[in-house]
C-alpha cells in the first residue's frame, strides 16, 4: 500500500521514508491538503496530513469520494478537522497524542528571552558593525513572576525550566498538576494571574472555551511591561486587540510562534508576494514582537516522535487494532 503525505517538510522527507521503509510506501508532497489539493488523493486509502491542513467537509467529502479512508495527522491538534464529518462518512482519523514536550516549552523560554534582552533587535546591530547598547537592555528573571496559562505536560516542561531561572510561579488550568505544585506552584484564577505575572506562557489547547482566552479584556489586565508568549496556538489570542495594546506602547516584548490567520502563510515561502493580512503586517513591525512560522515542535527528537507515531497509527489502523490516537474510529 502507498500512503499520500501532504505538507511534508524537506526535513522531514527523509525521516519519513526511512520510517515507513519495510512497512509501506509513501509518497511525500511539499503542498498542504485543502480543497484545491484534496483530489491529488484520489485513490490512496491512507492520507497523512500536517498541522496546517483544512479538512473541512468539502475536503473529507473530496477524500471520502476518492476511496480514502484513513486520516493519520501528524501532531497533536486537531482543530483543523471536521471530527463530525469524518465519522458521518466513515474516515478513520488519528493523531499524535504525545510528543517531547521539551521542544516546545524550550523553545517558548527561546522566545521569551529573545524578547526580554532584544536578541533580534542586537543581532540585527551588529550585522551593520552598529555595536551600541541603546534600547538593548533587559531585565533579570531570577525573583520575578512567571503565569503559566495550561500546565499539562508542555506547561510543566516550561515550569521546571522557570524554577531554573529561579522566577515565583503562578498556575492557571482546569486541574491542579501535583508535579507543578511540587515545584513550588501556586494555582490562582486567570485575572489575578495575568495581573501579577511579569512573564504569561501560553500552553492550552484551542476549544472554543479557549478562543481569545486572552482578549482585549485579558490584556489591558496585565503589566504594562510583561513578556507574553504563545507557542501553542494562534487562536488563544485575540490578535487585533493585541495590536491595539502594542501601538498604545505596552509590553516589554511578545514572543509568537502561532498566529491565528496562519493557514495558508506558515510554511510557505511569502517573501516575494504581497502578504494582504494588514494585521500580521503590522504586528511584524513592531520592535518588541518577535514572530517564528510555528516551529516550537521542529526538533529532530520531537518530529521523530510524531513520525514514529504516524507509522504506529497506520499499522495499527491496517492490522485493525485502536489505540488512544485514535479521534474517530475505523467504522
Amino acid at each position: 500500500m502507498e500512503i499520500l503525505a501532504f505538507g511534508v517538510q524537506a526535513d522531514e522527507k527523509p525521516l519519513i521514508e526511512k520510517a515507513f521503509a519495510g512497512h509501506h510506501d509513501v509518497r511525500c508532497l511539499s503542498v498542504f491538503l485543502s480543497e484545491d489539493t484534496a483530489p491529488i488523493a484520489a485513490g490512496y486509502e491512507i492520507v497523512s496530513t500536517s498541522v496546517n491542513a483544512n479538512l473541512n467537509n468539502r475536503v473529507l467529502q473530496t477524500l471520502a469520494a476518492g476511496g480514502t479512508q484513513m486520516i493519520a495527522q501528524r501532531s497533536t491538534g486537531f482543530n483543523n478537522i471536521d471530527l463530525e464529518v469524518a465519522e458521518r462518512l466513515g474516515l478513520t482519523v488519528a493523531r499524535v497524542s504525545y510528543y517531547s514536550p521539551y521542544s516546545v516549552a524550550e523553545f517558548a523560554w527561546t522566545l521569551a528571552t529573545a524578547v526580554n534582552r532584544r536578541i533580534v533587535r542586537a543581532s540585527n546591530r551588529t550585522r551593520d558593525f552598529d555595536f551600541r547598547l541603546d534600547g538593548l537592555m533587559g531585565r533579570d528573571l531570577r525573583g520575578r513572576t512567571v503565569g503559566v496559562l495550561g500546565t499539562g505536560k508542555i506547561g510543566e516542561a516550561f515550569t521546571r525550566i522557570a524554577r531554573g531561572f529561579g522566577m515565583n510561579l503562578l498556575g492557571w488550568d482546569v486541574a491542579e498538576n501535583p508535579a507543578c505544585v511540587a515545584l513550588g506552584m501556586t494555582y490562582v484564577e486567570k485575572e489575578q494571574l495575568l495581573a501579577e505575572a511579569d512573564l504569561i506562557s501560553l500552553h492550552v489547547p484551542l476549544l472554543p472555551a479557549t478562543q481569545h482566552l486572552i482578549d482585549a479584556a485579558a490584556l489591558k489586565i496585565m503589566k504594562d511591561d510583561a513578556i507574553l508568549v504563545n507557542s501553542s496556538r494562534g487562536g488563544l489570542i485575540d490578535t487585533e486587540a493585541l495590536v491595539v495594546e502594542l501601538r498604545g506602547g505596552r509590553f516589554t516584548g511578545v514572543g509568537l510562534d502561532v498566529y491565528e490567520a496562519e493557514a495558508g502563510l506558515f510554511f510557505l515561502d511569502k517573501s516575494l508576494e504581497v502578504v494582504e493580512d494588514d494585521t500580521l503586517a503590522r504586528l511584524v513591525t513592531f520592535p518588541n514582537v518577535v514572530v517564528t512560522s510555528h516551529q516550537a515542535y521542529y526538533t529532530v527528537d520531537a518530529v521523530g516522535q510524531i513520525i514514529d507515531t504516524t507509522v504506529r497509527n497506520v499499522l495499527d489502523y491496517t492490522a485493525g487494532r485502536r489505540s488512544e490516537n485514535v479521534l474517530v474510529p475505523r467504522g
